[in-house]
């Protein structure tokens, strides 16, 4: 997938959604230092950036009444979000797609490692890489971002994601993952991500880095020029 098709979809999602522009630089920059630091080829890294760009471009199906709902989600509701993991994946099919680390991301980032995720109830390693090491990354922002539903967020609520996140290893996060996740929030200065983009700040002004600037971004984080 090219950076140009990349760009179409990550603002064809923007458009439905503003808030998922911040949400997607952050978990894209997130997904780089990660696979990076679990020893993935360069060229395994940049399909994994990839995928992360486009992990939502499902929700370009969702009703907008649900995605920018001011509140939570009814358990009807979310039944409705959960399609987009295979909205995503059928519509990448449809536009050609055929690289199985976008495909199985896209499809596969709310699966957990006891069967109890979706869309399709897959257990441990049957759960692919990509998928596995992105859930820990997803998960993370969803719960530091901002909602219509939550003040503003913070460091505090990052240690408590993090925290989550390493009860929740093994059983619903990949445990490699997460503790390279944790690793490298704590120890390379990964707080400047979750600081710069800000949701409230992208709806204000859809200014969030496009594609090809993020992948700029990626290489400057590899390279340690990105810290703050």
């Amino acid at each position: 997938m090219n950076w140009d098709t990349l760009e179409k979809l990550n603002r064809a999602v923007e458009l439905k959604d503003a808030s998922t522009a911040a949400h997607t630089a952050r978990v894209a920059l997130y997904s780089q230092a990660v696979a990076e630091s679990l020893g993935l080829a360069v060229e395994q890294v940049e399909r994994v950036v990839a995928a992360a760009i486009v992990h939502d471009i499902g929700k370009i199906d969702i009703p907008s009444t649900i995605l920018a709902k001011p509140g939570r989600l009814t358990p009807e509701e979310f039944e409705v979000m959960k399609t987009h993991t295979v909205l995503g994946h059928r519509r990448l099919l449809e536009m050609g797609e055929r690289d199985p680390v976008v495909l199985d991301l896209v499809r596969s980032h709310h699966e957990r490692l006891d069967g109890s995720g979706y869309p399709d109830g897959l257990v441990g390693h049957a759960i692919p890489v990509a998928a596995r090491l992105f859930a820990v990354i997803d998960t993370f922002d969803a719960m530091t971002s901002l909602r219509p539903y939550r003040e503003e967020v913070g460091e505090q609520a990052a240690q408590r994601a993090l925290e989550e996140l390493r009860e929740r290893a093994g059983t619903w996060y990949w445990p490699e993952a997460v503790g390279a996740f944790v690793d490298l929030y704590k120890q390379r200065g990964l707080t400047w991500i979750l600081h710069h983009f800000n949701d409230r700040e992208s709806m204000r002004d859809l200014s969030a880095p496009s594609a090809a600037e993020l992948a700029d971004l990626c290489r400057d984080l590899s390279s340690g020029k990105a810290r703050s």
